[in-house]
């Protein structure tokens, strides 16, 4: 290096020469590394960007917490309302499995449950909603299958007595 005054470096300032590896050393890697520029071939990991290391000192105030404090983590998840559940329930099984008898509990549940995501702050107005439109689905088909049933009465006893069958 030289100074303001353009004296040459004296022997002291003059960096050392690196080592030279000698037979006991470990072999240079059988690849060179890629120039600035290239891509690394394939299974290479590049070489210009250093790996993020994390500090082992807790840090203050705001940003990441260090080790040893608490994370941030996530908000509990709300509960989900018990009446929408049953509300969908009965009324998906008032449509299959118990028809037309489960749609009652379904329709009543289903309100109540719809009453209630109003004040709680609970999950299930969606499971509440379906509950109830279903159970009204099943309700309608019950009151259907009355009319039907009751028509085919009315007719079968208008057509009893001039076929012979009454007394």
């Amino acid at each position: 290096m030289t100074d303001a005054t353009n004296t040459p470096p004296q022997p002291s300032e003059v960096p050392p020469a690196p080592p030279v590896p000698d037979a006991s050393s470990p072999a240079a890697p059988p690849y060179a590394p890629p120039a600035y520029g290239q891509q690394p071939g394939y299974g290479q990991q590049p070489s210009a960007a250093p790996a993020y290391v994390q500090p082992s000192y807790p840090q203050s105030g705001y940003g990441q917490p260090g080790y040893g404090q608490p994370a941030y983590g996530y908000a509990p998840a709300r509960p989900t309302n018990v009446l929408a559940i049953v509300s969908l329930v009965a009324s998906i099984a008032g449509l299959t499995i118990l028809p037309f008898i489960a749609s009652i509990p379904g329709i009543i549940t289903g309100h109540m449950a719809l009453k209630q995501l109003k004040t709680s702050g609970e999950q299930g107005q969606g499971l509440a909603l379906w509950g109830t439109i279903l159970g009204w689905i099943g309700g309608g088909l019950l009151i259907i299958g009355i009319l039907i049933w009751v028509f085919v009465f009315i007719a079968i006893a208008a057509t009893a007595s001039s076929v012979g069958l009454s007394s």
